[in-house]
Order: C-alpha cells, then structure tokens, then sequence
C-alpha cells in the first residue's frame, strides 16, 4: 500500500542548519509541523525542551510537560510537542520560572533568557499587507498573525512592507509602529553575518525589488557590513525595543 501524507519523522543528518543539535548522536531528531514559521526558520518545541533546555532525556520525557499545558508560546498554552517556534517568539514555562525569546544567530536559533516585564511584548515584521472589502488593511507578519486595521486614511500609509510592530501578547494590541529607515537599530536575519545587530547607515535601492536593497549597518563596536533588506528586521527606532543577546562579530 503507498504512503499517504509527509513523513512525520526526520533525519538529523537532514534537519536544518539552524538547529543546533548533534547531528550523529542519533538518528532520528523530531520534525516540526506545518505553522506559523518555514521549517528552515523554526526549532520544533520538544526539541526546544530537551535538546537545548535539556529538561528531558527523551522525547517522550518532554512531551508529557508539553500536553499538560505547561508550556506557552507568545503568552498561549501549546500542548503540540512538534510545533514550530520561530524568530521573535516569548517561550515561558512557569513552572521553572523561565522565559526566553526566539533569536538568530550565526550557529543557528538560540534562546535568550528575558525579563518578566518583556514576556508580554513581541516585535513582528509586516511581511505583506492588502487591501480587504470596506477599505480595512490587512497586515500578515512574519509569525503567521493576521492583523486587521480598520479604514482610516490617516493609517492608510502608515504600515510598510518590512516595517515591525511592536504587540502586546496574547492579544495582538499594536502600542508602536517601528519603521525601517536610517539611523533606526535593526539585527540581522539571514546571510553569514546572521545575529549581528546594529545602526543602519544607509540603504541603496537595487534593481525594481526593494527587498533586494543593500543595507549598510555599523555594530556597537564600530563594524560595517552590508546585507540585503529582506534580512533586515528593526528592533527599534534608536535603540532595541526588547533585550537582546550580545552580537557576535562582523565576518
């Protein structure tokens, strides 16, 4: 009889490279589902716990912690042990008393420790928006949220193709809107200098896609390096909105 449906199971010799797990203690690592991020920009939750968290030996182990309702993603219960978390998203486990949030870097998805007082704010990238009946604009982000706002000509220009919201969690309220210019403080996504962050010097348009622009951004320490605008993601105006976890240097 053929197989119907994806494979639920996955390699690890071919599991993403932001993955940071060993890739020949074992054979088998667990596959995300279908979601909010790609698979080659999400860590599958019970990976999170037991590869990186280390708060079970086994699959098995962390899945029991995840189906009672003792994980949340983005200020909700997730009792998926496969789901995939991404770039940006709060982690909480009150038990433990811990809270992480989602970030890039050049060995692959890390977790940063944060605050309490940051478990309810989320920055999101307005990956494309739309015109829907009525005059409202759609805005879908880069985590899969969908966000209606209402027909106003004043806020009719005022959400850009990669410019980022700052929301509260778990409701999704928009407190700012963060735009993608010179001189605001942005980190990289993508490319080989993925993880570092910094101020944008300038940005050259290239060719007819502006997601092709060239940015120039300069670190804390005083590096520059160029990378492309769809691998810029705005953390704040002037300086970062949230925490984040220290840059590594420019290659």
């Amino acid at each position: 009889m053929a197989r119907k449906g994806a494979r639920k199971a996955l390699k690890r010799e071919y599991a993403p490279k932001i993955w940071p797990i060993h890739r020949k203690e074992a054979t088998w690592s667990i596959k995300a589902i279908p979601g909010p991020h790609p698979t080659h920009r999400c860590l599958p939750l019970a990976l999170i716990l037991r590869d990186i968290l280390k708060l079970g030996e086994y699959a098995r182990e962390v899945k029991k912690i995840i189906v009672r309702g003792m994980v949340k993603i983005d200020g909700r219960v997730v009792k998926d042990p496969r789901f995939p978390v991404g770039i940006m998203d709060v982690i909480s486990i009150p038990e433990i008393d811990s809270i992480y949030r989602i970030f890039p870097s050049r060995k692959g998805l890390i977790l940063h420790p944060i605050d309490k007082k940051e478990e309810n704010i989320k920055l999101c990238r307005i990956e494309s928006k739309k015109t829907l009946k009525g005059g409202r604009i759609q805005l879908n982000l880069h985590d899969g949220r969908n966000i209606i706002i209402p027909p106003s000509e004043e806020e009719k220009d005022l959400y850009r193709t990669l410019d980022v919201l700052k929301i509260t969690l778990p409701d999704q309220d928009i407190s700012e809107v963060i735009k993608l210019s010179e001189k605001a403080y942005a980190m990289v996504i993508g490319g080989k200098n993925m993880g570092v962050h910094g101020r944008i010097l300038s940005i050259e348009r290239k060719g007819d896609k502006r997601a092709k622009s060239i940015v120039t951004i300069e670190n804390d320490e005083g590096e520059r390096f160029q990378t492309i605008l769809s691998y810029t993601f705005v953390l704040g105006s002037e300086k970062p909105e949230i925490s984040v976890p220290e840059a590594p240097s420019v290659v």
